[in-house]
């Protein structure tokens, strides 16, 4: 009789379901994870909206990619971990082959493989991904912590693509998750850092975590004036990295860069979205305009670096918990807004 457990599925726009199906079977060179704790993420909320990711899930679906736990069974041919390791997996892996992996751009891979699942019980970790992408935990680490290292991992590649240095005014717009941790690791590396969002809660939490000053905006508000008057000597940010996903937002971070500076339109914006951009400004100025996508097995091995040396406490971002039964409700407050970040998922009770 084949064994059962709780996971989330989503069937569509706004309409995820927590149901008994059956545990996955694994095959040669995966491992059967038993989650401890899985993360939301504004990810996961984009295609709760839309009720699929063109890349990584076409309902119906186990759902969720931020996830640490227990190994339960290895398959032939794993090494390294056996079962009861403490591991982290990240939630995809590159193909190592390709031309875009040779050139160390790993995560254009041609064949970059995607899972989801971490919503639930157990979770299936395919083969790649414990070849490429599956960390052993420190001990003394906790599942919580650990758990993070996927969007930290993207987020640091962020900023190591925008050159972030220290001395530099850099100015994140959009003060979710992901812009609180682009306002951490900026400010980690000794720039100057401006917080931009609409939230005041956030914003204060932004301080907490770096930002030496804030932008309060309210809705339709172009924050690219000020944040030119707030740059260094009047000229605007040295980078200007935009984390929230909209085209007016993208715009105003290219309007208030200084010259010579760079734009990092970190945030993916919703499918055939067009922006408008000044040609004459950005060649007169020498401007630099580019996007980091994903992360890289190298990515995710220095976020994991800078959570167990205690560079990024994961806690900070962490601001709820909720058993797996709740995670539907929670993903409804959380497409409502409000002043929760990451809540953490106990799929295996509490931690």
């Amino acid at each position: 009789m084949t064994a059962r457990m709780r996971a989330a599925v989503l069937h569509g726009r706004e309409d995820v379901r927590v149901e008994d199906v059956d545990v996955p079977e694994i095959e040669d060179g995966e491992i059967l994870l038993r989650t401890r704790v899985a993360l939301t993420c504004g990810t996961d909320l984009k295609v709760y909206r839309r009720g699929y990711h063109a890349r990584m899930i076409q309902p119906p679906a186990l759902f969720g990619h931020e996830v640490a736990g227990v190994v339960e069974r290895i398959g032939r041919g794993v090494i390294g971990v056996e079962p009861g390791t403490r591991v982290v997996a990240a939630n995809s892996a590159p193909c190592g082959e390709c031309p875009y992996c040779h050139s160390g751009s790993a995560s254009l891979c041609d064949a970059l493989l995607f899972w989801n699942g971490a919503y639930a019980e157990f979770v299936r970790i395919p083969a790649r991904v414990v070849l490429r992408n599956l960390l052993t935990l420190d001990p003394g680490l906790g599942f919580r912590e650990a758990a993070m290292v996927e969007p930290l991992a993207c987020v640091l590649r962020g900023v190591e693509e925008s050159g972030v240095a220290a001395g530099q005014t850099v100015a994140v717009i959009g003060a979710g998750p992901i812009g609180l941790m682009l306002v951490r690791l900026s400010s980690a590396r000794g720039a100057r850092v401006i917080a931009v969002g609409r939230n005041a809660s956030r914003l204060q939490k932004a301080r907490e975590l770096g930002a030496e000053e804030t932008i309060a905006l309210q809705p339709g508000e172009d924050p690219s004036e000020r944040l030119r008057r707030m740059g260094t000597h009047g000229h605007g940010p040295d980078v200007v990295i935009e984390a929230v996903g909209l085209p007016e937002t993208a715009e105003a971070a290219v309007r208030a860069v200084r010259k010579g500076g760079l734009v990092n339109l970190f945030a993916g914006c919703p499918a055939d979205t067009r922006i408008s951009i000044d040609a004459q400004r950005l060649h007169y100025q020498q401007l630099t305009l580019r996007s980091t996508f994903h992360h890289t097995p190298e990515s995710i091995r220095g976020a994991y670096r800078l959570i167990a040396e205690g560079i990024v406490d994961p806690r900070a971002f962490i601001t709820g918990e909720a058993p797996l039964e709740e995670l539907p409700s929670v993903l409804e407050r959380m497409a409502r807004g409000g002043d929760e970040l990451k809540t953490a998922i106990l799929a295996g009770g509490r931690e």
